[in-house]
């Protein structure tokens, strides 16, 4: 099930954005095979949400024999996508030129925090550090604080991941009407970089200051902002357009004058300060019953327990439990090919037996990789 089935990748296996673009690609119905550390063998849990929808192999790519079982899957493969430090799979006689040979079709997905060339490529870094290059950490915080990072959600989810995952996607219907392989080289602060676009753009125009907590959507504005309830949980707001302002104001009884021009931009700090006494007067379950499926653009601030448990999510079946773990289902929805995750997080090596075979390994063969410490 799912639009990509049919379509092999080789996850060769790292750290976020590695994981969770082969997540989404498996997610999407694509066949993946996890390529674990042999030391990792026997380890992990079927809570791992971030693992599911794969199955996994263990391997020590420091052994020849085990680096020829992974050209041998490459052999079958459409796409190969890795997160190591640029040279890395090269040392290991994985690099793109050597897959390439034993399948000129392969398309060859790298996600490195700063990218596969340029000065800062070597040298090791996180999400925050690759979102804090691209100007996007800069852009995240409230008037005279510090930038908050936006837990890992930007550089190695939004931004590293969904691009390795596009990327790959892209290569793999190119090969397949040109008959070759490719490099996609994914730099996460690129990829942050390009989340930010509409940004720049309004930046670009006279329409943000690189002051942060003074603009539209940075919580500048009194309209668009969390706010805590009488109960100490909070709710969101994102009343921008007029008429949305203007329902919030009727339902929040914002009769004062002063909130008549919303976009004042000297006001906000004022208003803030008066819209926030005025939310903290009820619950959050009291705005909830005023606001929520109103045009006011509302939505409790819910937390990961709660979340799976809201209405609309429930009817929507945004969530989904596999073997007692809760987690996020797959999107996007397909109305012909839809996603079903049928395979739980593996555990390390679990299917390393079975792989083989399926590559012509006889059971000869499996106990001479095993006798080297291959597998």
């Amino acid at each position: 099930m799912g639009p990509l089935e049919g379509v092999r990748i080789i996850e060769l296996a790292g750290l976020g954005p590695g994981p969770f673009a082969a997540m989404v690609l498996a997610d999407m119905g694509a066949q993946v095979i996890r390529v674990d550390r042999r030391s990792a063998a026997g380890s992990g849990s079927r809570r791992d949400a971030l693992k599911r929808g794969r199955r996994s192999i263990a391997l020590d790519l420091k052994k020849p024999e085990a680096v020829e079982v992974v050209l041998r899957l490459a052999e079958r493969s459409d796409a190969l996508i890795e997160g190591f430090r640029p040279g890395v799979t090269e040392r290991l006689g994985l690099g793109p030129e050597v897959v390439g040979e034993r399948n000129p079709k392969l398309v060859y997905g790298r996600v490195t925090g700063w990218g596969q060339s340029g000065p800062l490529a070597p040298a090791a870094g996180h999400d925050i550090n690759y979102i804090a290059l691209s100007g996007a950490l800069a852009s995240i915080a409230r008037a005279g604080e510090a930038p908050v990072p936006p837990l890992n959600l930007v550089g190695d989810f939004g931004g590293g991941g969904m691009f390795l995952a596009l990327g790959v996607v892209a290569g793999v219907m190119e090969a397949r009407s040109s008959g070759k392989g490719q490099v996609v080289d994914v730099a996460m602060t690129e990829a942050s970089a390009i989340l930010m676009t509409m940004i720049y753009a309004m930046y670009a125009r006279g329409m943000w200051s690189l002051e942060p907590g003074t603009n539209l959507l940075d919580s500048g504005a009194h309209f668009y902002d969390t706010y805590r309830c009488r109960d100490g949980k909070y709710i969101a707001l994102g009343s921008i357009e007029p008429r949305f302002y203007a329902e919030l104001r009727e339902k929040a009884g914002l009769c004062d004058a002063a909130f008549d021009t919303s976009m004042d931009r000297k006001a906000w700090p004022e208003l803030k300060r008066e819209l926030a006494e005025v939310i903290a007067r009820k619950t959050r379950r009291e705005w909830c019953d005023l606001m929520e499926g109103s045009d006011v653009c509302f939505a409790p601030v819910l937390d990961m327990a709660e979340a799976p448990e809201h209405p609309h999510n429930i009817a929507r079946r945004s969530f989904v439990e596999i073997e007692g773990t809760v987690q996020p289902a797959p999107v996007p929805r397909f109305s012909r090919t839809e996603c079903e995750l049928s395979i739980p997080p593996a555990i390390a090596g679990e299917h390393t037996d079975e792989t083989l075979r399926e590559l012509g390994f006889d059971a000869d063969e499996i106990e001479a990789l095993r006798a080297v410490q291959a597998i």
